[in-house]
């Protein structure tokens, strides 16, 4: 397995996104892994979400000839959207079945009318913004005290919120509860570490697993890979 073919990605203008585009889909390129984030696509001509996932994805071959994506900052689609993510999880869904006639047209008409679709994505994004804040201050201490590796009770005192509501609000922000969120994140830095060269017996301590046979036990729970496998 492999990387997908074609795939070229680039900060975007969008605080914390990233705007991506890839050519095609193998049977043989690696699955989409989870990391908290959901995407506004550009398919072949129609407008499409990817929401959070809980576990690895695999698009069917054929599923598009021409992919490009802007991936949000974990937290920050809801708000432009105008969805709550856990209505999305482990979910793929035509912009066409969520927003209006003339939400639709419009942001049809920016894609169009712009040099490239991943700056077409950013004009949707940033029309969005304007009535909405999607990047509550919050929301971005959460994701990164659990990126960091603090707990959720921790973070839950922090904030004063208590663990319930801090759960409701994860639901609706990231798609589903911080627990899970904190798994996903971190898996995600286990595979930066292990892709900068550190041995995966010390990417285990480095990223809070208790051994290597966790983060084995993990990974392969959420992506149906082993590290080996994935790197």
């Amino acid at each position: 397995m492999h990387p997908p073919r074609g795939y070229l990605e680039r900060p975007s203008r969008i605080d914390g996104a990233v705007v991506w585009r890839r050519t095609g889909v193998s049977a043989n390129d690696l699955p989409v892994l989870p990391d908290g984030s959901m995407d506004l696509l550009w398919l072949d001509g129609r407008l499409s979400v990817a929401g959070p996932d809980t576990r690895a994805y695999r698009p069917p071959p054929g599923f598009a000839d021409r992919i490009t994506g802007i991936r949000f900052f974990p937290g920050t689609a809801p708000a432009l959207l105008g969805l709550p993510a856990h209505e999305l999880r482990d979910a793929r869904a035509d912009l066409a079945d969520l927003w209006s006639l003339a939400d639709l047209r419009r942001a049809t008409e920016l894609i169009h009318r712009a040099d490239d679709p991943g700056a077409g994505l950013e004009a949707i994004a940033r029309w969005r913004a304007r009535n909405a804040d999607p990047a509550p201050a919050m929301l971005r201490y959460v994701v990164r005290s659990l990126g960091a590796g603090a707990s959720v009770a921790g973070i839950a005192d922090e904030l004063g919120t208590g663990a319930r509501r801090l759960h409701r609000i994860s639901l609706d922000a990231f798609g589903y509860g911080p627990k899970t969120l904190a798994r996903v994140l971190r898996l995600q830095r286990a595979l930066t570490l292990a892709r900068g060269g550190m041995r995966l017996t010390d990417v285990a301590a480095a990223a809070g697993y208790s051994d290597q046979a966790h983060l084995t036990r993990d990974v392969r729970e959420l992506t149906g890979l082993s590290p080996r496998q994935l790197l």
